[in-house]
């Protein structure tokens, strides 16, 4: 298990974050990856709640990274981008869960006033909290009430990521009174709150997904983050929370992408060949691997370099703050539905056809390589690509602004 490791001192102003500081938190990153991939395989098959993995990443301090405030050019989410990439290289489902942790964390920035926003932020790195939950919409969806106690919330929903191991849940629910939805943030540990594990799934086992049952729970004024209405509603700032949100999602499909041709190409050095029993000194030399080592480096590279258009653009929208227009949103929205679309691909193809590189070997469960293609085409179900080609084909079309879609 690698070493706690201390952030750097961090910048008088966080316009202007130290290289130190992305350094550290990358080569901390690597290190908790290397850690992770030691036994992979194994956790993965086992398919147990997420606790020794999040205790990991606790220890290794990649819970506590911290976001820079609007019009802070959003240098902390560079670096955070960076670190579930790496992480979900060597393991997709904590990757997932990483990244969910960050967007959730710091989604009060985007939602709730500066005061509670800092409060919140600053207390979640403190006290180390992993977060879980999500701000999707889900029917029949949650209800918030008010009562003669104060303000309850109600109702049962599933989530991907994190609520088995949250120590604070955030959610999406409705006001019963207006139909409004709002950020709402839960204490798992209250009273009224069930929260079980939602049944075998074929990938993405270990990111902590799971069914959350809330019966009057009590929530108070610095509990409700925000409106979650849609982009007509709220101020641009508010609506990029959407694409720098799914771009955590663009960085975990590129970490598996990457993931998984490392681990074959180590494979296929190592002299296994696709149909042989026995394995051969010397590089490979068959001419269909090396075309398919090829073509699936070509599409994770084309796939990243999107990507790095895409996050230039959310860094600039995170650092024109409250000055983002609308017609600003919708570039930046729109060159992160193009990243999701290719980096989904480059991972769906790169797992199946890894498969086909190693040949009936790869049908070992011993070796685990089934688990990549398994974890892409979960995380996929809940991001569908086809939607994200219609936003992008009507945007250039016709100019339409892309819809606020909040991450799964």
């Amino acid at each position: 298990m690698c070493p706690a490791a201390a952030a750097p001192a961090r910048p008088a102003s966080p316009a202007e974050p130290l290289a130190d500081d992305r350094a550290h938190w990358l080569r901390v990153a690597r290190e908790a990856a290397d850690d992770l991939a030691t036994d992979t395989v194994d956790r993965e098959q086992a398919g147990k709640a997420p606790v020794d993995e999040v205790s990991r990443l606790r220890e290794s301090g990649l819970l506590t990274l911290t976001p820079a405030g609007p019009g802070d050019g959003g240098a902390d989410w560079d670096t955070a981008y960076a670190v579930v990439r790496e992480i979900s290289a060597a393991d997709g489902a904590i990757g997932q869960l990483l990244g969910s942790h960050y967007f959730l964390s710091w989604s009060a920035r985007f939602f709730g006033d500066p005061e509670t926003a800092l409060r919140t932020v600053e207390r979640s790195a403190a006290e180390q909290w992993c977060w879980g939950g999500g701000f999707a919409p889900q029917d029949p969806p949650l209800t918030l009430s008010r009562t003669s106690r104060g303000l309850v919330l109600g109702g049962r929903q599933s989530y991907p990521t994190g609520v088995l191991v949250a120590d604070r849940l955030a959610v999406r629910a409705v006001r019963e009174d207006t139909g409004e939805p709002l950020a709402v943030v839960v204490d798992p540990a209250r009273r009224g709150v069930v929260v079980d594990a939602a049944g075998d799934t074929f990938g993405q086992r270990l990111a902590g997904g799971g069914n959350v049952e809330l019966d009057a729970v009590p929530v108070g004024a610095d509990d409700v983050l925000g409106s979650l209405s849609g982009d007509e509603d709220l101020a641009p700032r508010a609506a990029l929370a959407a694409p720098a949100g799914r771009l955590f999602s663009v960085q975990l499909l590129l970490g598996m992408a990457e993931g998984v041709l490392a681990e074959v190409r180590e494979y296929s050095r190592a002299g296994h060949r696709p149909w042989q029993a026995v394995p051969s000194a010397g590089a490979p030399d068959d001419p269909q691997v090396l075309t398919a080592y090829g073509e699936l480096t070509v599409l994770a590279r084309s796939a990243s370099a999107l990507c790095d258009q895409a996050l230039d653009a959310v860094r600039r929208g995170l650092g024109r703050g409250e000055d983002l227009t609308y017609d600003e949103y919708a570039d930046v929205s729109a060159l992160v539905s193009m990243a999701e679309t290719a980096a989904a691909r480059a991972a769906q193809e790169s797992a199946t056809r890894a498969l086909d590189i190693v040949g009936p070997r790869s049908a070992s469960a011993r070796l685990g390589f089934d688990r990549f293609w398994r974890n892409a085409r979960t995380h996929t179900l809940y991001e569908p690509v086809a939607h994200r080609l219609r936003d992008v084909g009507d945007y250039f079309l016709n100019g339409a602004h892309p819809p606020f879609v909040l991450p799964a």
